[in-house]
């Protein structure tokens, strides 16, 4: 994971971690994903910036449906008898930081995708890369000293989860059109202080990586060289 990402998460958790509160066991147990892979990813991929959420949009979405429903009793209009929904200034600070978090996650512009019988590879430009093994029906992610991995397939679908500490939760599902031309990445960043998790959609299109210009081949004496024109070692 590269250092930026660290950072940015880390000062997230922080801004999450000042109220946290013990959820059951069955809650805390993330179970892993897997079955059949019904869907090849492999490729490479760019974003498709005229589709996908505005994530300040969906944060006033999410405003709207929780002022709707959560109505706060020390706002009661006595003259009318009836109470004013509002939502508490710790509330809107956590569910503005897990909407940062989803918004810094699913700015990666760029992804490539390999893909076998054996592992998926998902290399995102200027992130840290997503990976899965499968083996006799399982999927495993890898060891990190960041959280938990889990990953697998799921309906088609293929699905990758970190559980970050402090109970954050990334999940990121990665859903190919039936041409495998275009791909619909959907990512979910949950917590247990904010009230409801955020959600929001890249889409991307496949391309064609072009070759590179230069040639470059492994020496003895100066390493790596590279030319754009032939080179004889």
């Amino acid at each position: 994971m590269k250092l930026h990402a660290i950072t940015i998460l880390l000062l997230i958790l922080s801004a999450l971690a000042g109220c946290a509160t013990k959820q059951s066991t069955a809650d805390e147990i993330v179970a892993s994903y897997s079955g059949t892979v019904t869907a090849n990813l492999s490729g490479h991929w760019e974003r498709d910036y005229s589709r996908g959420d505005d994530v300040n949009r969906v944060v006033e979405r999410v405003f709207q449906q929780l002022q709707r429903y959560t109505p706060d009793p020390a706002l009661a209009n006595s003259r009318y008898g009836i109470n004013e929904p509002s939502l508490s200034q710790r509330d809107m600070s956590h569910i503005i930081a897990i909407a940062r978090l989803a918004d810094n996650i699913t700015s990666v512009d760029v992804l490539a995708i390999e893909q076998n019988e054996h592992d998926i590879t998902v290399a995102r430009k200027g992130d840290f890369s997503l990976y899965c093994a499968f083996d006799n029906g399982s999927a495993s992610g890898p060891a990190t000293d960041y959280g938990e991995e889990l990953c697998g397939w799921n309906a088609g679908q293929f699905v990758s989860r970190l559980v970050l500490p402090d109970g954050v939760r990334v999940t990121h599902r990665f859903m190919v059109a039936d041409d495998e031309t275009r791909m619909l990445v959907s990512t979910t960043v949950s917590s247990r202080q904010a009230n409801v998790p955020i959600t929001l959609h890249r889409f991307y299109k496949k391309f064609d990586k072009p070759e590179s210009e230069f040639n470059c081949v492994e020496t003895l004496s100066m390493k790596r060289v590279c030319s754009t024109s032939e080179i004889t070692p």
